[in-house]
């Protein structure tokens, strides 16, 4: 949970924190927009090489955004591997040969079995959880004594691989995106910019100053709840919860033992937000003032011009090539 970034923000003097926020939400949507409009693994690369050169000179530590990017590895690791496995156009790469028998299956169970009880001791898990599934693979593709049961051939193709890599870079660039947003802009501005890009929508009668604090609420609380989240889990912890072992049943109660504190928790944070925006008499479509109001600058036009030109880029690469 402290690996997750996603609704911080951390100081910095880089041109991104200079930014209006209006401009930063319109180059987030256009960048998204010709980051869904590629349909090919170079140009979705040359992509993600322009948003790591983007990072480098926001001044934003490409190494933060990579820890921040844990907590969805394994739905990085399902895509691509469901993408190599099921996909079965293109060429053919690679096959591999998986014979099942009586013995080669109890060795991969107690391979797994080992793995669950020495994870704990290891750094990288990760790491460690691809090398027990390496191992089991070989398993299959290179022992089978005793009782035969049969044979699966797994195939891998040019469709699959590429289509695993550029889902996975799709969804790295945008979730990379979304972390530079708020890392770079304050709540309080976010608030701001939302709300002047959504007036448009008070023509139908759509509040956009409640939509936009809604909107920052739930961005600015996320990091808060997760750290009270990992509070409790320490001091559960400290008591003798181990949230990684134990069966089924076990694991739901501890669970369950940590959601009830954290709706706690969230009642009596709403509790008081909602008692510190009373004292500041917050009343919900009435006509606010401003104290900080939003400038636009030369930086704006300029990264509004390279984004759209992002877009008109993509749409040029996909109708020529």
């Amino acid at each position: 949970m402290k690996n997750i970034i996603i609704g911080q923000y951390i100081p910095g003097l880089s041109f991104l924190y200079k930014m209006d926020p209006r401009s930063k939400l319109i180059a987030l949507m256009l960048l998204m927009v010709s980051t869904f409009i590629l349909q090919n693994v170079f140009h979705i690369l040359v992509m993600l090489s322009l948003v790591l050169i983007m990072l480098k000179i926001g001044g934003i530590e490409i190494g933060r955004i990579a820890r921040g990017l844990r907590p969805i590895m394994i739905l990085l690791i399902f895509t691509f591997t469901f993408q190599i496995l099921f996909v079965k156009t293109g060429s053919l790469l690679y096959e591999l040969q998986l014979d099942f028998s009586v013995y080669n299956i109890l060795i991969a169970v107690g391979l797994f079995i080992v793995f669950l009880f020495t994870r704990k001791f290891m750094r990288f898990r990760l790491l460690y959880f691809l090398v027990i599934a390496a191992a089991i693979m070989t398993l299959f593709s290179l022992y089978s004594p005793g009782l035969y049961l049969g044979t699966r051939n797994i195939q891998i193709h040019t469709d699959g691989v590429s289509g695993a890599f550029f889902i996975m870079i799709r969804l790295i660039i945008i979730v990379t995106l979304s972390t530079v947003l708020t890392l770079t802009t304050k709540p309080t501005d976010l608030t701001l910019g939302l709300e002047q890009l959504l007036k448009p929508l008070s023509i139908i009668r759509i509040s956009s100053e409640e939509i936009a604090l809604i909107i920052s609420i739930s961005l600015r609380y996320i990091p808060t709840l997760l750290d009270e989240a990992n509070k409790i889990m320490l001091a559960q912890a400290s008591r003798g919860v181990d949230f990684n072992e134990g069966k089924l049943k076990d694991k739901v109660m501890q669970i369950i033992s940590l959601l009830v504190p954290m709706f706690i928790i969230s009642f009596k944070r709403s509790d008081e937000l909602a008692n510190a925006m009373e004292a500041r008499n917050f009343v919900p479509g009435e006509r606010r003032t401003r104290l900080h109001v939003l400038l636009w600058s030369r930086i704006d036009t300029i990264v509004i011009i390279v984004s759209a030109l992002f877009v008109a880029g993509s749409i040029w690469v996909v109708v020529v090539w």
